[in-house]
């Protein structure tokens, strides 16, 4: 009985603790400038934390001084799973579920997006790198930090 007793306190003690939020990449902190670009393109993706530590992200692409592709991004967390959103790019905000992550890199997708459906980010070599691609066309960013 003391057996039982114990596995149900150890079991009450763990369904009340608090739920931790999955893991931030918190690596995609900085402002980043694309290297594997054409002249005179420029793209660059923004990441920081706001105040309720979730990751905020902006990534635009500028042809000389004007504005030719925009979109917001952000990680957030839905039913404790972390989700890749954009804003921007379709009417609505499209949601890309993680599907892999370690400590320098993640994956995710979204099957019902025409392009992309599979968003992987990674650091290679103190680089950003970020592949979106679906089963035909795959377009690889490279990005260095820019110093501040």
């Amino acid at each position: 009985m003391k057996y039982l007793s114990f596995i149900f306190c150890l079991f009450i003690l763990n369904s009340c603790s608090p739920k931790k939020d999955p893991m931030q990449p918190t690596w995609l902190v900085g402002n980043w400038e694309r290297i594997n670009t054409q002249s005179p393109n420029m793209t660059y993706e923004t990441w920081f934390l706001n105040k309720k530590n979730k990751l905020i992200g902006l990534g635009v692409s500028l042809k000389e001084r004007d504005t030719i592709f925009k979109e917001e991004l952000s990680i957030i967390t839905l039913n404790d799973t972390l989700y890749l959103q954009v804003i921007g790019v379709n009417e609505n905000p499209t949601l890309f579920k993680f599907i892999a992550q370690t400590g320098n890199s993640f994956i995710c997708e979204n099957k019902q997006n025409d392009f992309p459906n599979k968003i992987n980010y990674f650091l290679k070599d103190n680089k950003l790198n970020a592949v979106v691609s679906n089963k035909t066309t795959k377009i690889e960013f490279l990005f260095k930090r820019q110093k501040n």
